[in-house]
């Protein structure tokens, strides 16, 4: 597992998936997985350097592991918040109707195989994991 702390800043989000990406081009993974994996790292990191510690600034960590599945770990000490006890957005109303936000949750429970949320020790730790599935 290799992990990376890093400030929780939108600046620092190519920095993120540089790291992400690093790890998932050394096991091979398919085009198609990494896309999945870089949008679900993207809003998960996007959201935390957005609200986990506003007006205040804090880090995050990120933990990656590569086996038959990508798990990846975000830890951050700001806000407690956990985002999948958000409502999901009610796709057929007409887009003028929608709430703003709650899309981004919505993809990445839709696209990932686990998402979990905890509060741990003063700590917000989101795991979002996709299964690596080999092509014959």
């Amino acid at each position: 597992m290799r992990e990376l702390t890093i400030e929780a800043n939108i600046e620092n989000l190519n920095t993120v998936l540089d790291f992400v990406n690093e790890d998932l081009e050394r096991h091979n993974c398919e085009p198609d997985l990494q896309r999945e994996i870089d949008i679900a790292v993207e809003e998960v990191f996007v959201n935390i350097a957005s609200y986990a510690y506003q007006p205040a600034k804090g880090n995050v960590t990120i933990f990656i592991s590569t086996g038959k599945e990508v798990v990846v770990r975000f830890e951050d000490m700001g806000i407690p918040y956990n985002p999948l006890e958000q409502i999901c957005p009610d796709l057929c109303k007409p887009i003028t109707e929608r709430e703003i936000g709650g899309l981004g949750v919505y993809f990445v429970k839709q696209m990932m195989d686990k998402v979990e949320y905890k509060h741990v020790d003063n700590k917000n730790i989101l795991i979002v994991a996709k299964e690596i599935k080999k092509n014959k």
